[in-house]
């Protein structure tokens, strides 16, 4: 446990774990959905952006807005075109908007696939930071970005959830749909901007984590259940909870292989999530409701 470059690996894994958690968390906060979608969000804006820069010479800046753009298009499109009819159709019932989140994921890793291919995919080249050794580890040229986008991201969604008027009207909905819609709250408006920026952070996530280590198509359903798991674990009690879930989640990523064998840690991935859906299915922190 004292080998620091594993603890760097740990580091990356887990903040790109936290960043898919925090786009739950804005999805859950604002809309009371769970969004199985978000790692295909962050899946396709990796390929994207790795395709346009490696395949086509696509400038890196504009790679990557052209990319995190097309994840908020998409991300904005779920919620017109597949949670709200699902829901107006089915009523209260979450399981059929469930059911069609966890669809639309499938369906855009069969769409990236078709458009940009099935085969893996190299780093895209939207970071042009030099690797450099700190004593005995080594700080590879995604591992600043990933940490500064990570601390950005939560920053920004703590003040905005806190602070502002939209963040407190965002939380509001959330905890009860249909009494905003009696007193008139602009619920589609919200549950827009909520969507927005949970595609926003997915696809900086997808991009900043494939600068480390590439993407394929197939990692959506990975990243989607890793970030889900990560936000069960912190829980919804906290902006920053999303971050320590991940973080944690990292460290089991990293080590439970290590010394327990490479399949140790999806054996062991299951045996915690049994243990917080039983014990304790708030996560480690918990919302607290002033009555």
């Amino acid at each position: 446990m004292l080998q620091p470059q594993l603890w760097v690996s740990a580091l990356e894994i887990g903040l790109f774990f936290g960043l898919l958690a925090l786009a739950y968390y804005l999805v859950f906060l604002g809309a009371g959905l769970f969004n199985f979608a978000i790692g295909g969000y962050a899946m396709l804006a990796g390929v994207a952006a790795s395709w346009m820069t490696t395949a086509h010479g696509v400038a890196g800046w504009l790679a990557a807005l052209l990319a995190v753009g097309t994840t908020m298009a998409v991300a904005v499109l779920t919620e017109v075109a597949v949670v709200r009819p699902v829901q107006q159709r089915a009523g209260r019932g979450d399981l059929p908007a469930l059911v069609a989140v966890a669809a639309t994921l499938f369906t855009l890793q069969e769409l990236a696939g078709t458009l940009f291919g099935f085969d893996p995919f190299p780093p895209p080249k939207v970071i042009q930071l030099d690797a450099f050794t700190a004593g005995s580890v080594h700080i590879g040229s995604a591992t600043l970005p990933l940490l500064g986008g990570t601390l950005v991201c939560f920053a920004a969604v703590a003040l905005w959830t806190g602070r502002t008027r939209s963040g407190r009207l965002m939380r509001c909905i959330g905890d009860d749909t249909g009494v905003a819609r009696l007193l008139g709250l602009p619920v589609q408006r919200t549950r827009i901007l909520v969507f927005l920026a949970a595609g926003l952070i997915a696809g900086v996530a997808g991009l900043l984590f494939a600068a480390k280590s590439g993407v394929g198509v197939g990692d959506g359903l990975k990243w989607t259940l890793s970030g889900f798991l990560a936000f069960v674990i912190g829980g919804s009690g906290s902006v920053w909870a999303p971050l320590l879930g991940g973080l944690l989640l990292g460290i089991g990523y990293v080590f439970i292989p290590l010394y327990l064998g490479g399949a140790a840690f999806y054996y062991a991935l299951v045996a915690v999530a049994m243990l917080f859906f039983s014990l304790r299915p708030e996560g480690i922190f918990v919302r607290r409701v002033r009555v």
